[in-house]
């Protein structure tokens, strides 16, 4: 136990100086006369508030929970920042510093009175105080106004700087690469051995030539007449130089095989390093996050609840510095969940509950995604009361009656909160706000949604980090896809016409592992991708088979290009199916290739065997491809992302329309201008380097020659003021990449051309 309150404390000394710096820098703007993100601040604030929790430091959590009352206020307008407010909140600060500094030397420090009086008085005592704590034997001063107060010897050490990104990583591991850089070091100083060989080589070409200058020209004193001795002395030394060139190629064939076996031995090195170095970033889940399940029990217990947590999935390696930025997010989610997910007992048991509320935390890869679930069993959300404090916000009109999901999206709104009353656990409505942007800054999304058959779901979905995976690279449709390599488990040729038949589909039998067979229809991947099919040709047909969940799917493919290990970037925000996409890859000339996702295929392939078209779904009416009056209508696609353009690319030419592109507005404009082909529809992004989507559109309309040529904006700025902007400047339809679909973005260009 005494080495995890060490492991949870070191992570928290780190930690603590983020939030503290963080919040000294924003107060320091008010002395430039610049104003601070007082939102920014409150969260700091309330984010440690929460990480002392975890760690069992209740001085530290009273002296923060009056901190984000604090702000609160300030934000409000109703405490202004005066000497007074920053003289608190700066000796509040260096309390807490000073308070962390003295754990490594005692168990329980004491934290000074002074600070919590201080913050008492500026809030007019309405903060419960704690228990006085004995107080030091010599307080610091007070600060001067807006300026930082001197620190406890203790912690007087520079802090890191703001925001820099700091990792704890076993000494184990870093000596394994420590170990795999000295190899490649080693490896690399035979190059030294090759740049001779090379300069060898050389020398002995040069020399070689010189001879071989020397008897030309005998041998041409020898026709002339003049030299007839010279020319035998020619033939000689011709046939010297023969046997020395002879000797230059066998130098020059060892040199090439040593530089094979060099150049393999330096890719081992690398590839050493490389996973070494990866393996770093990579830890399971319950290093940072398994230490949330003790704090959420004594929250409980101290708001007089009893609560049984479940874990699953914390087995789960993810990269570290995600964790670091989800710790706080999910804490403040299990901490939501206790506040509206408690009942009192008896309403549980006469609901069918156990007595005491369920919550679970679980960590999953879904889609190619990192899903992070917090889960409990109490009364589900109250949608009247979101609807009621919507209004009363001004979120909703009055007589607005908004969707279910449209509602649970509100709780997402800084300072949005449905509780009756403002304590330590829940009522300031930051904490589902602190999830939000968090999903946000990893470039996911977050969702709040009832279970059956009660309870309620908090999911956040998010890109995996980077990582390199060995992939395998095929042809469909005439494009280059890549699947996952560990979820391969073969790779066939067989005769096209030796294959049985069953309802129309051409069926691939195979022994499983257990040695009995198995039939698998086999599903062509560019019809599951929409895209159109070469011809059939006749003879060999190339298959794969690969493992989705607990079965198996078998694709045919066009070519199978190659196997590599590469650098797999998170999907981008527009695809063809979100639910086919994991991820991208960058080939060499910068060519974009989606990765796909083998249970994404699994699902497509399950409507195409009911009988749906591909690129339709089961629901009516929402068919992908283009309509047939519209074919072969030219679209002008302008987006400054390569992936981007090559994914709307492919959408569009899949589905029968032909497309241009450009790289950003200006472009786009001056093509347009230049008349260098006939376009029927515009689909441009937002934000874009030299001339933005708005900027293009406002020149296209200022244009008599392009004033009512369709425009279609689509963008990750999905907010209300640029939507409006987008339609008042004359856009026939704005998209949002969070929201996009390629059923919703063909039926839009359907409907406009």
């Amino acid at each position: 136990m005494t080495d995890i309150r060490q492991l949870l404390l070191a992570a928290f000394e780190i930690e603590h100086r983020e939030h503290i710096d963080a919040i000294r820098l924003a107060l320091g703007a008010a002395t430039e006369g610049r104003a601070p993100d007082w939102n920014d601040i409150f969260r700091r604030a309330h984010s440690l508030k929460g990480a002392s929790r975890a760690v069992d430091l209740p001085p530290v959590e009273a002296v923060a929970h009056r901190l984000e009352t604090l702000f609160e206020r300030i934000n409000a307008g109703d405490t202004p920042l005066d000497r007074d407010a920053a003289n608190a909140t700066h000796l509040a600060l260096d309390r807490i510093e000073a308070y962390v500094a003295a754990l490594k030397h005692e168990p329980s420090p004491a934290m000074p009175g002074d600070a919590v009086a201080a913050l008492d008085r500026r809030l007019g005592a309405e903060e419960p105080a704690p228990e006085p704590a004995p107080p030091a034997p010599a307080p610091a001063p007070a600060a001067p106004p807006l300026e930082p107060s001197p620190r406890a010897p203790a912690a007087a050490e520079p802090p890191p700087e703001a925001g820099a990104a700091l990792l704890r990583v076993p000494a184990e591991a870093v000596e394994a690469l420590a170990r795999a850089s000295h190899d490649l070091t080693s490896t690399l100083g035979g190059e030294a051995a090759m740049a001779e060989g090379l300069a060898r080589i050389a020398r002995l070409s040069a020399d070689l030539r010189g001879r071989a200058e020397t008897s030309a020209a005998a041998l041409a004193r020898g026709a002339d007449g003049a030299d007839g001795a010279g020319v035998e002395a020619a033939r000689r030394d011709l046939h010297g130089l023969s046997a020395a060139l002879s000797g230059l190629v066998r130098e020059a064939n060892d040199l090439a095989r040593r530089h094979v076996v060099l150049s393999n031995a330096v890719d081992g090195a690398a590839a050493r390093v490389r996973a070494e170095a990866e393996r770093l970033a990579l830890v399971p889940a319950e290093t940072v996050l398994g230490a949330l399940a003790r704090s959420l029990r004594e929250t409980a217990r101290a708001q007089g609840h009893e609560v049984d947590v479940t874990l699953r999935g914390l087995d789960l390696p993810v990269d570290r510095a995600m964790l670091q930025v989800l710790k706080d997010p999910v804490l403040h989610a299990l901490r939501n969940a206790l506040s509206h997910g408690a009942e009192p007992v008896a309403a549980r048991v006469a609901a069918g509950k156990p007595d005491a509320l369920g919550i679970g935390l679980e960590v999953a890869i879904r889609g190619g995604r990192l899903s992070v679930s917090v889960l409990d069993d109490g009364p589900g959300p109250d949608l009247a009361a979101i609807a009621a404090q919507g209004r009363r916000r001004g979120l909703l009109a009055p007589d607005e009656a908004a969707d279910p999901e449209a509602l649970l999206a509100l709780v997402f709104e800084p300072g949005f909160s449905t509780a009756g009353t403002v304590d330590t656990l829940s009522g300031r409505g930051f904490g589902l706000a602190v999830v939000a942007d968090a999903a946000r800054t990893l470039q996911g999304s977050v969702r709040l949604e009832p279970r059956q058959p009660w309870g309620t779901a908090l999911t956040m979905s998010l890109p995996l980090s980077a990582a390199r995976r060995s992939l395998l690279l095929v042809e469909a449709g005439g494009a280059t896809y890549a699947l996952p390599g560990a979820d391969v488990e073969r790779l066939l040729r067989l005769p096209r016409d030796g294959l049985p038949q069953a309802m129309g589909r051409t069926i691939l039998r195979i022994a499983g592992a257990d040695g009995a067979e198995a039939s698998l229809p086999l599903m062509p991947l560019a019809e599951l991708l929409g895209l159109a099919s070469g011809s059939r040709p006749q003879g060999m047909l190339t298959a794969i088979v690969l493992r989705s969940g607990a079965g198996r799917l078998a694709l045919a493919v066009e070519t199978l290009r190659d196997v590599r290990t590469l650098l797999v970037l998170p999907a981008p925000a527009v695809g063809a199916d979100p639910g086919l996409i994991s991820g991208t890859v960058i080939l060499p000339g910068d060519v974009p290739v989606l990765v796909l996702d083998p249970e994404g295929l699994a699902a497509r392939s399950g409507l195409a065997r009911a009988g749906l078209p591909p690129g339709m779904s089961d629901t009516p009416g929402t068919m992908t491809e283009a309509p047939r009056s519209t074919v072969r209508a030219t679209i002008l696609v302008v987006d400054d992302s390569i992936t981007t353009r090559t994914l709307e690319k492919g959408i569009l030419e899949a589905a029968g329309y032909r497309v241009v592109v450009c790289v950003d507005g200006q472009d786009a404009l001056e093509r347009l201008r230049a008349g260098i082909e006939p376009v029927d529809l515009v689909l441009a992004d937002v934000e874009m380097p030299r001339l933005d989507g708005f900027g293009l559109l406002k020149a296209l309309r200022a244009d008599e020659r392009f004033a009512r040529l369709p425009l279609v904006l689509m963008t990750s700025r999905g907010d209300a003021q640029d939507v409006a902007r987008g339609l008042d400047l004359g856009a026939d339809a704005y998209l949002t990449k969070q929201k996009f679909d390629q059923r919703h973005l063909l039926d839009t260009i359907g409907q406009l051309l």
